[in-house]
């Protein structure tokens, strides 16, 4: 496995690896005896010689020993391995932590799932059985080769002349291992998009009673993933049978040979189950050998699928020498500001300044660039061209923390976490009791008493038990509680009866005294009291002023305005 960051993590646990192989040593030391004492043993019985007991007691004892050796290496290599994937695991979330919104654009959930959890798992087997049984295996072969030796050249000739034949088998299977194990892991992860897929919009399934094609999908790409395993299970289940051909032929060799041998005294009864006894200590390890390259192979593999993710820069970075802002006061600058989605800008040339605690609306139609353009003050992504200000400050140059927390971000599609209430909104609050405060401007509070536990209720994954309306408000109390210094409001009241609406603006207005708020709405009627408005169209700022002014303009924003109130009288006169 050529993997830096892979023998990196070995070396951090180098102690425990040496300490196993050490454990190995006295392990292989101990079995390489025992067909010596074993040889003393058949020899004497020839010669009807006592002491047959001592030798038996002397077989137990080296037989214990060997066994605690092993113990003490497989506790040691292999403790090390499972903290290797630990660590391996760590580091990868953490990476996965720092890559930004244009990373998780481009890659499916489910492949890093699988990549997160069954190539980490690979990697571990390969870093603890596969470490471990290749310094076992080739130290029992280099010490049984040498005490066969010892015992009978002409039988250790007769027997290594076929044997060999074991490793190339394990050559050649070994590459179509690795081909076909890359395979399952592509099946793997296609597999694990469509459930994940399936699983976060389970009701839009069922809206559209789809779920007998979603059986279909799932098991087709079960299908796909179960004949990929069968064509690994062939190549790899090949490599046993191999091994006993070629050591069942080896035995014969040995008997043929052997017996020749002893019958003309040139080799006693003893020598010869001696050496049957190493060519059988040999099986063991020939077949480990094709175990340990199954675990390089399918190790290499997914090591490299972890590297792909590894590789992956975050293009939103923290400066070198970042500037440190001593307070943010909340001015926000859009300076000639580009931006490019694969090639195709959204955002043209946008010239636009916020001045601190004024609240400012965007309006315009639909993928005019409001969504994309008010993601460039958190830094989810930054400007292809321009600049983004906060304070007179490039953004660029200021921490990625102190950026984040002074903006708070309400999106379109409000994600809660499988926990309760009070914790999806004291997310990122100091305290429970700003979080609670938030809610009540929020008006979450009100909705409490229809929850079982009240703000201790568990909401489920995305806030399943809660209505859009609610899971919309506890975004936007999640957002308050940070107490920023800039508010972006992405369409976060949508779901919101007008009512409820009306009084969480009224609450709004007071919290945001002194604070800078960008708002992003289609219900135009609520903009009458918005400081400023800024219509968008086409990626670039076509108008802006207050609404009696755009109204009086008769632009892009009156003609968007009386749409809407025509389509409200349609609704309201509609049987």
């Amino acid at each position: 496995m050529g993997s830096r960051r892979f023998w990196t993590l070995v070396r951090g646990h180098l102690r425990a690896y040496l300490l196993g192989y050490a454990a190995a040593v006295g392990a292989v030391a101990a079995a390489q005896v025992s067909p010596w004492v074993l040889r003393g043993a058949v020899d004497r019985l020839q010669h009807a010689a006592p002491a047959v007991e001592a030798l038996a007691a002397a077989l137990l004892g080296l037989a214990l020993v060997e066994a605690a050796f092993s113990y003490a290496m497989r506790w040691q290599i292999l403790g090390a391995a499972f903290r290797i994937e630990a660590q391996l695991r760590e580091e990868l979330f953490a990476h996965l932590q720092r890559l930004d919104a244009t990373f998780f654009h481009r890659w499916r959930t489910g492949d890093l799932m699988a990549r997160a959890v069954s190539d980490v798992r690979a990697v571990q087997r390969f870093a603890g059985v596969g470490l471990m049984r290749s310094f076992h295996t080739a130290l029992m072969v280099t010490s049984s080769v040498a005490f066969m030796l010892a015992t009978s050249p002409r039988l250790t000739a007769v027997t290594m002349g076929i044997l060999p034949g074991a490793t190339v088998l394990f050559v050649v299977l070994g590459r179509q291992v690795h081909r076909r194990f890359e395979r399952v892991q592509e099946r793997l992860s296609d597999l694990s998009v469509l459930g994940q897929e399936n699983f976060s919009g389970i009701r839009v399934v069922k809206a559209f009673a789809r779920e007998a094609l979603e059986v279909r999908r799932f098991r087709a790409s079960a299908e796909e993933l179960a004949r990929a395993q069968v064509h690994l299970a062939r190549v790899q289940g090949a490599l046993w049978p191999a091994v006993g051909l070629v050591l069942g032929t080896a035995a014969v060799a040995l008997l043929w040979e052997g017996g020749q041998l002893v019958a003309s005294g040139q080799l006693t009864l003893g020598q010869l189950v001696q050496f049957s006894y190493y060519l059988a200590r040999l099986s063991f390890p020939m077949i480990a050998a094709g175990w340990v390259l199954n675990l390089w192979q399918q190790g290499r593999t997914s090591m490299a699928r972890l590297e792909e993710v590894f590789r992956a820069k975050p293009q939103v970075q923290d400066p070198p020498v970042p500037v440190v802002l001593p307070q943010v006061q909340g001015e926000v600058e859009f300076r000639g500001v580009w931006f490019a989605y694969d090639g195709r800008f959204v955002l043209r040339g946008v010239d636009l300044h916020i001045p601190a605690g004024r609240t400012v609306a965007l309006v315009g139609p639909t993928g005019s660039g409001k969504t994309t353009l008010v993601s460039l003050v958190p830094r989810l992504f930054d400007p292809s061209r321009g600049a983004v200000l906060l304070d007179g400050v490039d953004l660029r140059r200021l921490p990625l923390r102190t950026v984040r927390k002074a903006v708070g971000f309400v999106p379109q599609d409000p994600f809660l976490f499988s926990d309760t209430l009070l914790a999806n909104v004291a997310f990122g609050a100091a305290d429970e009791a700003q979080a609670r405060e938030a809610m009540r401007v929020a008006g979450l509070l009100k909705d409490l008493s229809q929850l079982p536990e009240r703000e201790r209720t568990v909401v489920g994954e995305r806030g399943v038990s809660l209505s859009g309306g609610q899971r919309q408000r506890a975004a936007l109390a999640r957002a308050l509680a940070q107490d920023p210094r800039v508010l972006i409001l992405d369409d976060a009241l949508s779901s919101v009866d007008a009512q409820t609406e009306a009084e969480i603006v009224a609450e709004l207005r007071r919290w945001l005294r002194s604070r800078t708020a960008v708002v992003i709405t289609h219900r135009l009627a609520a903009l009458e009291e918005v400081d400023w408005i800024v219509v968008l169209a086409g990626g670039r700022v076509a108008e802006q002023g207050t609404h009696r002014d755009l109204i009086r303009q008769g632009g892009v924003y009156a003609e968007l305005y009386e749409q809407q109130r025509l389509r409200e009288l349609l609704e309201a006169e509609a049987p």
